[in-house]
């Protein structure tokens, strides 16, 4: 009797093993195709808010157990030599979703790489050759980013709450407003400051901005050591009136004119906002597609020195991916 029994129990152990499994938060089953339909479709040009900044290029940000990727001086090294693609508080768009297979990847405004439009793979000629009737334009860079959602070893099957879980040390889906979502990324004494309209010194440009609104009125001029600074001046009279002093992009000194005509002054750093650090030119590397002067099929080592006579003075470009400006700005 019990050798008989023996198959049905060798044939239950799996089964009950697979339940097991897939019943459990450590081993879930892949990701079914009709929830990758779902994801994508509900996920696609869904609006969120940035929570740490994404530098333009074709490097975007990875996020993996809740660690992101690069970080600290790498990241703010990459920010500091292409500029930002999105920042935090700005609103981005989900412009595409890749599920692969031990990753999802998340396109932002279009991702880092530009796509031709439909009409542009048409071309149009003769027997001597074609060409495309609306060529694209090679100097366009694109402005978009991407992150990559990685996971150990294969996509497993989520929902939409669980997705939006493993997103949040990067979007906010929640947030109502760009201040909202800005606020969740700065440090507590910022956030009460900039949600009672103070600046403090030692916040950076944008933290006022926040806190202030833009400045109605600016100066640039010389102090006494011959450094140049900006004044941001908010109020009028009869109104009071406070005058904002950066050096760079770090608040130095705030002075508030009350209207009884009482003075306040202060220097001493208030807060402590890290500084990005950025590249030297030394380290900041050229694409190979920067623009060059030689001649086509000029081996390097036959161009002339920088500076020779009769030679013009070398053309420096941005990176492909070096951003204008950007991300809109906080109102």
């Amino acid at each position: 009797m019990k050798l008989r029994s023996l198959p049905v129990v060798l044939v239950l152990l799996p089964i009950l093993a697979g339940t097991r499994s897939r019943a459990g938060t450590t081993n879930p089953p892949p990701i079914s195709s009709e929830t990758r339909r779902e994801l994508i479709h509900d996920f696609t040009a869904d609006l969120v808010y940035i929570r740490t900044p994404f530098p333009m290029g074709r490097t975007g940000l990875k996020l993996q157990d809740g660690v992101v990727t690069p970080s600290g001086e790498d990241l703010d090294r990459m920010m500091g030599i292409y500029g930002p693609s999105v920042k935090p508080g700005d609103l981005a768009r989900i412009s595409a979703i890749v599920i692969k297979e031990n990753h999802i990847r998340f396109e932002l405004n279009g991702g880092p790489i530009r796509k031709k439009k439909w009409y542009q793979h048409i071309e149009v000629g003769t027997g001597y050759g074609t060409a495309p009737i609306a060529p694209s334009d090679p100097n366009a860079n694109p402005r978009g980013t991407y992150l990559d959602l990685v996971f150990d070893h294969y996509v497993p099957e989520l929902n939409p709450k669980q997705l939006k879980d493993l997103l949040s040390p990067v979007f906010d889906f929640n947030s109502k407003s760009a201040l909202e979502a800005y606020l969740e990324t700065v440090p507590p004494k910022v956030k009460e400051a900039i949600k009672n309209h103070r600046v403090l010194v030692g916040m950076n440009q944008e933290m006022v901005i926040y806190a202030k609104g833009r400045a109605p009125n600016k100066i640039r001029e010389k102090d006494a050591g011959g450094d140049e600074y900006e004044e941001w001046i908010y109020g009028q009279p009869p109104q009071d009136v406070e005058f904002v002093r950066f050096i760079g992009d770090e608040v130095v000194r705030i002075e508030t004119m009350t209207v009884t005509g009482e003075k306040t002054v202060r220097t001493a750093k208030e807060v402590d906002i890290p500084k990005p650090t950025v590249a030297k030119d030394s380290e900041q590397t050229r694409p190979a597609s920067a623009p060059t002067l030689r001649r086509p099929g000029e081996a390097p080592d036959a161009q002339a020195p920088a500076g020779a006579p009769g030679t013009p003075p070398p053309v420096l470009a941005p990176p492909p991916d070096m951003p204008g400006s950007g991300t809109p700005q906080p109102q």
